[in-house]
């Protein structure tokens, strides 16, 4: 490495970014290299009155802090997983995704209610038209209004306005340590139910290509049981292109061997993927097992285009307060 006093990392300032940017500081810093964050606001963060498929969907919690380490302001770049466009087409010229150095739980939360429990008619905030979809085709009687904001700001709505429950990323409630009031029901929505965004409950640290120190230093705390399984994700969502605004969703673990998992640690992955139409009315699922992660995300991706009859399904503008999430980054939590 250079003579830096400090890798510079990059962030966002709402309070989950800033703890996932601590997070990374503290494995580099484990492994010896010291670290200065610098906090960029986003379109994203600036715009919370405007909803995510409004404001264009396409890393809008991504590209000033991107172009920060793209102009030299910052040796690296902290990101949500979930928050990168995966089409090539939207990546930025000289950026490289050097490592995603943890996963926390992937799935989503139903907080205020169970699905179950929910009243005939209830209304469900969130602002992603994958979860809304994917709750629709359970509960055909439900109802949804847009939500943004912070983790705290998102939970606040609870009971709010008519929302009878808001849906948040199970990964940010961890890291953020919230506990629910006393009383308060909460259900943890397995895939099977409702699966995840691509590379939800990922970090991962984006730097320039050609900067082979900061690359050096950030390999050491990339997780090579979690890079697979983001990248197999993230395939799947390219592969349906940049330019479709159907909800889509996707998760991969490491295959059962044997009656048991095989560890988190190589062997095959399994890859969950869905597409859906606008109103929830089609949710189309498919699911692979297979060795090369990003093989099998481009498999699924066209079994659901091809074969399954997702090219038929035509685009969809979400309504206002709901983002679209193919090859987009809808952020938040």
């Amino acid at each position: 490495m250079t003579d830096r006093a400090a890798l510079r990392l990059a962030t966002r300032g709402s309070p989950l970014a800033l703890w996932q940017a601590r997070r990374v500081a503290a494995l580099l810093a484990s492994s010896g290299t010291p670290t200065s964050l610098l906090v960029v606001e986003t379109e994203g963060d600036r715009r919370t009155d405007v909803s995510l498929d409004q404001l264009g969907g396409q890393g809008v919690f991504v590209k000033e802090v991107q172009a920060a380490v793209a102009r030299g302001d910052a040796d690296a770049a902290v990101h949500s997983a979930k928050d990168l466009p995966a089409s090539a087409l939207l990546a930025v010229p000289g950026l490289v995704l050097a490592s995603y150095p943890e996963r926390a739980d992937a799935r989503d939360v139903l907080v205020g209610s169970s699905v179950r429990s929910l009243p005939t008619g209830s209304t469900v905030a969130t602002g992603s038209a994958r979860r809304r979809v994917q709750l629709a085709n359970l509960r055909s009687d439900l109802s949804f209004t847009g939500l943004r904001g912070n983790l705290a700001t998102r939970l606040s709505n609870v009971g709010v306005g008519g929302a009878a429950a808001v849906v948040v990323a199970k990964a940010a409630i961890d890291r953020l340590g919230w506990i629910p009031p006393e009383g308060m029901e909460i259900e943890v929505l397995d895939p099977g139910t409702m699966l995840p965004q691509v590379g939800q409950g990922a970090l991962a640290v984006e730097c320039r290509q050609d900067d082979d120190d900061t690359r050096a230093l950030l390999a050491l705390i990339d997780d090579l049981a979690i890079r697979p399984l983001v990248e197999a994700e993230r395939a799947f969502l390219a592969e349906l292109g940049g330019g479709c605004t159907l909800p889509v969703g996707s998760h991969a673990e490491w295959a059962a061997t044997d009656g048991g998992l095989d560890g988190n640690r190589g062997g095959s992955i399994k890859l969950d993927g869905m597409l859906a139409g606008g109103d929830g009315q089609v949710v189309l699922r498919h699911h692979l097992v297979g060795d090369h992660g990003e093989d099998l995300g481009r498999a699924v991706a066209r079994y659901l285009l091809d074969d399954a009859g997702g090219s038929d399904l035509g685009d969809w503008a979400p309504s206002s307060g709901d983002g679209a999430t193919t090859g987009r980054s809808t952020g938040g939590a």
